[in-house]
């Protein structure tokens, strides 16, 4: 497993995970709602986009953005769906975490939808606390 700064070249292949990620949860894709994948390098300039490899293979992506004054927020998290429990989420996370404290934050935040109860057990193995819901959306957040 290798995991590393996102790449231009990575462009299609990360789009196309975190696409049919959304697919299957949703069973449909309104593809206005996800026009931050068409230039992922523009899109996440401020922040960290990283990529998950597998040999040759893109198994997974995560993002951290600045969230307030001190904080991050984790975005678009995903593995392919033959990749899961094999421990790249996991391994991934703790990348983003530990380039969150290398930062300088002191939290980090997050949200999944309330039926994406795969994610909601997993990030919640793995310090994170609700906070709230809204809309369909629970809320995370990790002190770090």
């Amino acid at each position: 497993m290798e995991i590393r700064p996102f790449h231009p070249s990575d462009q299609p292949a990360a789009k196309a995970l975190i696409l049919a990620g959304l697919v299957e949860h949703w069973g449909w894709l309104d593809p206005t709602l996800n026009s931050d994948l068409d230039d992922i390098a523009a899109s996440y300039a401020d922040g960290i986009f990283l990529v998950v490899y597998e040999g040759e293979r893109l198994v997974g992506t995560g993002a951290l953005l600045p969230e307030g004054e001190n904080g991050g927020r984790i975005v678009r998290m995903s593995v392919d769906r033959g990749e899961r429990k094999k421990g790249y989420g996991r391994e991934l996370l703790h990348v983003l975490l530990q380039a969150a404290k290398d930062t300088g934050y002191n939290q980090v935040v997050l949200e999944t939808t309330a039926t994406w109860v795969d994610a909601i057990r997993f990030y919640e193995a793995n310090g994170f606390h609700r906070t709230h819901e809204t809309d369909g959306d629970v809320h995370f957040i990790r002190a770090i």
